[in-house]
Parts: C-alpha cells; structure tokens; sequence
C-alpha cells in the first residue's frame, strides 16, 4: 500500500452488500457522497500503470496500489471499495486505474465489483494500456486499423482532448525514435466501434488509410467512463511524460491532492574567473589536476563584453533568466595584472540586474580536505597519525565572507542565504572524502548560509548540513573546460571510448553508469550530431518530470562557440512547440526551488505516514495535515478558499501551496465544477431489485505484454 491517507471509517455492510448485489428495502433519501481523495492503481508489474504510479508518486497525489501478482493481495471487493463515514456513504477511491480494461481471470467477481462501484460514485477507470477491440470501444485494428511500431509517429491532440484534458498540450505528441535498432514504442490505432460512445482525445494517421485511430480516447457505456490507452509505454518516454498530466487530471476530474510543474533553471559556474581548457594533445587539462604537475600550458577561457550581450539577448528571447554563480577574485586578479582593467567584469556588473547572482566563493578553492595532489587522482593528505588533513573553518568562512562583501560592494542582487561551493566541495566526495567537512557546518552557520548546492550525479537528495539545506543540481555534460565545439568532442571521446579506440576506457571501467560510443564521433560534426541531441532530450526530460532541481553549466560555455546554447536552445525551442502558453517553463532562483523540494519531503512523508485526510463532497474540498506540513493541490480555476483565490494559475488549473496549522482546510470549487459533481458523484441511496449492469461478455480477454525497452 503506498501513500495510504488515513480515516476514521464505519463499516455498513447493508450500503455496501447495495453495490454488487439486488436490494428489497428501499429509502427516499438522495445523499451526496464522500469521496476521498485518492487514487486505486491495480498493477500487473507492466511499465505503464508503473509509469501512471510514477506520475502520482511525483506530483504527490496518494494512491493505493494492489499488485496483482502478489498472491497475499487483498481482495477488491465491495468492503474494499466503500463504506460509509458518519453515517453518509464513502467512496475510497476518486479513480481507478488498470493495467488493462479487464485484467482478471474469466469469472472473477472483482470486475463486477469495481464496475458496481464505478456506476455508483461515478469513479472514472484508466486503462494503462489495453488493445483495440469492441469491449473498450474500438474497432478490431484487422478492421482497417492497425498495430505495430509507432516509433517515430506525430500524433495529435484532437479538438475534444484540446477543449478536456490535454488542454495544456499545443497540439503534437511527437513519439520517441533514440534508435533504429530498437522498437521502443508499440501501439493499436482504430476508429470508434459501430454504435460506441467513444471520443479520442490523442491520435494519429492509421498507415494506408485516410481515417486516423485513437491512442487515447474515453469511452462511455453502461453508466461508466474509462480513459482508452492503446499504447505501450513507459514513465521516462517523452510521450507518456506528455500525456501524463492530462491522464490525472481526466481521472480526477481536476480535483487531486498533488501538483505538477515544468521546472528549468540555468545556473551559470565560474563567472568573472576563467576555467582551464582540454588539452587535445596530452588528453587532460593544464592548470586542473588531472594533469600531472607542470604538465602542459595553460590556455584559460574567460567570458567577453560580448558574451555578455549576446546572453542578455538570449534571455529576452527565451523568457530564462541565468543564475550567475560568480568567485570575485576572477576580476579582481585580472584588474591586478591589466593596471586595473576589467572589460568583463566591468559589463557583468553595469549589467547586473539582468541576471540572477549567487555567492559561489572568491577564489573558488577546495574546501574539503587538503588534497594531495602529487598523485592522479588525488587523495585526501593527512597528519602523522592518520587522520584527514582538513580545509579550516576560518579559512571556508573567509572565502564565503569576502565573496560576498565584494558582490555587494558592487551592486549584485545576491540573496546571501545561498551558496554555492567550488567543485561543490566541504561535501562529501567518494571515493576520496566520504563525509562532509567538519568544518563546513559552522562556517556556514556564521555566513547566514540556508541552501548550499550539491551534485546531483553524487550527492541527490537533499539534506541537512548544519544550518543549510542541499539544493542538488543536474550537471550537464558540456564540459567546463570546453569553449569550442572541437574541444568538447575530444574530450568527449577520451571519456567515451574504449581503450582499444584510443579513448581512456574509463567507459569500459565503469560499465553501470556510462556507455561506450561503437566509434569515436567526428570532431567536426560530432557535437551538432550527437552530443547537443542527446544532452537536449536528456534535460528535456528532467523538466517534463516535474523535477525542480536547477541544471548547472559554466561561463566558459557561453564564450568562444558558445556551445551550451544549442543545448539550451533545444530544450526550450521544442518545449515551446509542445506546449500551450497557460503552461510556461518556471524558472526560479535556487532558495526557491530549494523551499519546492523541502515542502515536497514533508508532503511525502506526512503521506507515507498516514497523518494526511483528504475528501471531497460536492463543491467542498476538505484536507487535514499536521501542523507545519504544507498542503498541495491541483483544482479548477476558480476555487477559493475562506473567500480568497486558491494558488496560482497552471496548464489551465489552479495549484500551490497552502499552510493547514494542523487545523482541517476548506476549499471551495466553483459553480462549473459543483454543477459536474451533483450530476456525476451523487448516489441514489434507494435501493432497486434490478442488479447493477454485469460486464460485458468477453471483457475477461487478456491484453497481450509488451516489455519495456
């Protein structure tokens, strides 16, 4: 059972027994039901109700799984789907997902009962992933239809998936095609069955033929809905990323504990220092340590004035705003060796309120332990009796204090509470320096430091150190000490490629976290073909799932060849053409998306430990969480509470945050929303001696196993 919220229930067999089985006694009254705010997922272990889970998990809206290859499951049955809550009739579930439109063996009682149930309290089913045929209000694809490969395929959202759920969406659902050697996407696309009440809300060309079939519909019958899937899928698909708010958000009817964002924020390393260069020829990089001492020439690449402009320019153009991540000493050792000149340091700061700034230290030192840098790579020096040699307090709060003190002395808008330390050292680096400085903590303490960054690739989940709260960043592999495309490739291919290619191996060495390339890429053409798509669909899908965790690059990327912006001209460009304009890209400041991560681990775990209540009845949203626990919603537009505006405006709903002080909130829906629960979700308390509608013949057929690529 996951993200299971807790209730004070009673039990009414009579009210229950009245779901699957005919009643004699019949009552006048007509009650509206409790329905709670949580979600049935019922998993066969395939990639697609996984990736329906992985959606709710993320956006932190509760649901309860029932794996059925669990044979210690529990039975759904009426007791299992509703009771009643102070003597009115409750709904458990506000939707109900399956792995397919009927997923258990031929007889079974429990499709009836989930059937009875959906009739009753007007609960919506998903079918993760079924085929097409009559049972779910399709044609047999032998019927002018088709099945196969739609690896590659545009689809399309349709006028009523524009007008319903996939409001958000601007039109096409490209299907992903990483590679020809593998089939990564597998569908059926037919037409609507004769006399079905179907209506596709995505689909695509059926091959051969003029019609178009439905890969995502709803269908209506026998006083059910159900949410029609008919291809394979799973959660890091860009395709199934794409649909997936609007698959919650049809099961849901748009009321749903949780809330869903595309994050993207570029934070900018190094600015006003320069960063050591790749050397081609000796295959590491002079000035940094893994080169051998005195090995090379150093050839640092810094910013210009120009660079300057062009990023302003690409910021109006692309509505993100960089956060500058800065060490003063850069401009102030340049000012010392060009009698007090500074071009660039000179334009960054006449410039300064067109950028976000973040304290990164002055001289961009290593504030773990003292390296020993004699050897490749380096180890941690130590006294003589064998404990670790640490960078000292005074010596982490100077550089974090005299960066700081110089920023503000010229004019940057810093917020002090953030920091970001060189290499994200005084953090824990294996194999090296498996923990935190002892040091870091009280320096951090002393300079006011509340968000301290981390490496995701190292340190991912956020944590305390002393005072201050990890805010992990996604590093992008374009490479600091790059600044043209030639130079990336190179070293690209170094890392990439096996020993027997001339490349380091260090691929081959570490087969769980990288892949070797088959041949190493052409230094001309290598970076436009390979890298910028592969590093573009990679931080796409960062942002496509909802996570706020901010990517970082550095200045040395956006000189010379200015190579991080195809990147991030790729990930923005084709979000643009995916999405509607009520659903923009949010770019925040590190404190901020540091606040969304902190709030999402309490929300979490005040789901997993029970402590959350959530229903609706009618129009009135009601949610209790503990004290200090924030409360997120997704709702239509238009909801209040205590008379004011709920959240802010998203992908056509309203969601946020909202303090609960332990105490029940009410959230009120609007009239438009009230309207569809009196006809929807109220149930009929009068018995009647006519059973509720069986399942139709032949609905037990099994929907074939695609695997997960």
């Amino acid at each position: 059972m996951k993200r299971t919220i807790r209730t004070s229930a009673l039990t009414v067999g009579a009210l229950i027994a009245s779901l699957v089985l005919p009643a004699t006694v019949a009552h006048a009254d007509t009650v509206t039901p409790r329905v709670d705010l949580r979600v049935l997922v019922v998993s066969d272990g395939g990639p697609s109700t996984d990736a329906i889970a992985a959606e709710l998990d993320t956006a932190g809206t509760p649901y309860t799984e029932v794996d059925l290859q669990d044979a210690a499951r529990p039975e759904i049955d009426a007791d299992f789907l509703a009771d009643t809550v102070d003597g009115a009739p409750r709904a458990r579930f506000q939707a109900v997902v399956l792995p397919n439109d009927n997923p258990f063996p031929t007889g079974s009682a429990e499709m009836a009962a989930l059937a009875a149930y959906e009739q009753t309290y007007a609960i919506p089913q998903v079918d993760a992933y079924t085929y097409a045929r009559p049972e779910a209000g399709l044609d047999h694809p032998a019927n002018g239809g088709y099945s196969g490969s739609v690896d590659g395929v545009t689809a399309q959202v349709t006028a009523a998936g524009a007008a319903g759920p996939f409001a958000y969406l601007d039109g096409t659902v490209p299907f992903e095609d990483n590679s020809p050697d593998v089939g990564e996407s597998y569908a059926y696309l037919s037409t609507p069955a004769a006399g079905a009440d179907f209506t596709p809300y995505v689909d695509a060309a059926i091959p051969g033929q003029t019609a178009r079939g439905s890969l995502v519909g709803e269908y209506r019958h026998d006083g059910r809905r159900e949410l029609v899937v008919t291809f394979v899928y799973n959660q890091y698909q860009q395709q199934f990323r794409l649909l997936a708010r609007g698959i919650v958000e049809w099961m849901t009817g748009g009321v749903h504990l949780g809330a869903s964002r595309n994050y993207f924020a570029v934070h900018v390393d190094d600015v006003f220092a320069a960063d050591d260069r790749w050397d081609t020829e000796l295959n590491c990089t002079p000035g940094d340590i893994d080169c051998q001492p005195g090995q090379g020439v150093s050839n640092p690449i810094r910013m210009t004035p120009a660079d300057v402009d062009h990023a302003i320019e690409w910021q109006g153009r692309q509505g993100v705003t960089f956060d500058m991540v800065y060490n003063g000493a850069g401009s102030v050792n340049q000012r010392e060796e060009n009698d007090g000149e500074d071009e660039l340091g000179d334009q960054l700061i006449a410039d300064r309120d067109s950028f976000r700034w973040v304290n990164h230290t002055y001289s961009h030192p290593f504030l773990g332990c003292v390296q020993d840098v004699g050897v490749v790579p380096w180890k941690c020096a130590t006294n003589s009796d064998g404990s670790t040699q640490w960078v000292s307090q005074n010596e982490i709060s100077d550089e974090i204090a005299t960066n700081r003190v110089w920023g503000q002395t010229n004019g940057l808008p810093l917020d002090t509470e953030e920091l970001v330390t060189g290499e994200h050292s005084g953090l824990r680096i294996l194999p090296q320096q498996p923990v935190d400085n002892p040091n870091l903590a009280p320096a951090l303490t002393g300079n006011g430091v509340e968000w301290l960054a981390s490496d995701h690739s190292r340190d991912p989940v956020q944590r305390q150190v002393g005072p201050a709260t990890t805010v992990s960043r996604y590093p992008m592999n374009i490479f600091y000490n790059a600044g043209r495309a030639a130079e990336q490739v190179d070293e690209y291919n170094w890392i990439y490629t096996s020993r027997a290619q001339g490349g380091s191996g260090i691929c081959e060495d570490n087969p769980a976290t990288s892949t070797c390339l088959t041949a190493p890429l052409d230094t001309a053409t290598g970076y436009a073909d390979h890298i910028v798509p592969l590093e573009t669909r990679t931080a796409l899908g960062h942002v496509l799932s909802n996570d706020p965790k901010p990517h970082f690059i550095h200045q040395s990327n956006l000189t010379e060849d200015r190579i991080a912006y195809p990147v991030l001209d790729g990930v923005l460009t084709t979000y643009d053409t995916l999405f509607a304009d009520n659903t923009p890209v949010v770019n925040l400041r590190m404190k901020d998306l540091g606040v969304e991560m902190q709030r999402r681990a309490a929300w979490d775990a005040a789901l997993d430990a029970g402590q959350v209540t959530a229903y609706r009845v009618g129009s009135a949203v009601t949610v209790e969480a503990p004290d200090g626990v924030a409360v997120t919603a997704t709702l239509p537009t238009g909801t209040t509470q205590g008379g004011a505006a709920f959240g802010d405006a998203y992908a056509g709903a309203v969601s946020g945050w909202t303090a609960s002080a332990g105490q029940p909130l009410t959230l009120t829906l609007p009239a438009s929303a009230a309207a569809q629960s009196a006809t929807a979700g109220t149930t009929d308390t009068t018995t009647s001696t006519t059973p509720p509608t069986k399942v139709p013949a032949g609905v037990t057929e099994q929907v074939p196993y695609v695997p997960e690529n």
